[in-house]
């Protein structure tokens, strides 16, 4: 555990900019600290957070906002499917445990052939999850208390910490000629139909991206 603690150390410390600015959007879209708080400890998805407290600062319907939160989420269901045979066989303790904790981050680090094939993995798994989860609620606590003091965070581009982890997330496993394919088609598509103002672009785009990708792989083979 400590072990992975210390790997997911410097993700943890990527986002404090982005866990800042949701803490203190929180509490300019009227919540109060507790229930900015709360979206972090009950939610813990940086993207749903934002969208959802957006929406519900709007007054959108629950259904509306249910959908929208399933949308922005969705991308868990294929980390499920790709983790799906490694945690199959892991008690539903552990597969419930690490499937709230799995993040874009943490799912960075269950490449390794390896991963969550015995207890050692898998109590790493919780601590690099765990750690995260921590420093996560930390960083939204302290855009909580922050927004007193400095009640602009929302315009100092801290959003863009949510690219750059991304960023160094995605360009290490830039390996393969398919999987360069995918990422190329899939910045290409999303800053298209971010030109044309096309609402769900993010979602396609990805879909796009593993299609291209699928379809070098197969040429390639």
């Amino acid at each position: 555990m400590i072990r992975g603690a210390a790997d997911m150390l410097p993700l943890s410390l990527a986002v404090l900019p982005f866990g800042v600015l949701f803490g203190s959007l929180a509490i300019q879209k009227g919540f109060t600290w507790l229930e900015g708080q709360l979206f972090s400890v009950i939610i813990f998805s940086g993207a749903v957070q934002l969208v959802t407290v957006e929406l519900v600062a709007e007054n959108t319907p629950f259904v509306a906002l249910l959908f929208m939160a399933l949308v922005v989420s969705s991308r868990h269901f294929l980390y499920g499917l790709r983790l799906r045979d490694r945690l199959s066989t892991q008690s539903v303790r552990w597969r419930i445990g690490l499937g709230f904790l799995m993040t874009d981050e943490l799912f960075a680090f269950s490449n390794h052939r390896r991963s969550y094939a015995s207890k050692y993995r898998l109590y790493y798994a919780l601590g690099a999850g765990g750690s995260f989860y921590v420093a996560w609620n930390i960083w939204t606590a302290m855009g909580i208390f922050a927004v007193v003091a400095l009640p602009d965070l929302s315009n100092l581009g801290l959003d863009f910490a949510v690219a750059a982890v991304f960023i160094a997330l995605v360009i290490p496993e830039v390996k393969t000629v398919p999987t360069l394919v995918c990422v190329l088609a899939s910045a290409t598509s999303s800053l298209l139909f971010l030109f044309y103002g096309f609402e769900l672009g993010l979602i396609a785009s990805a879909g796009i991206g593993m299609l291209c990708g699928y379809g070098m792989q197969r040429v390639r083979s």
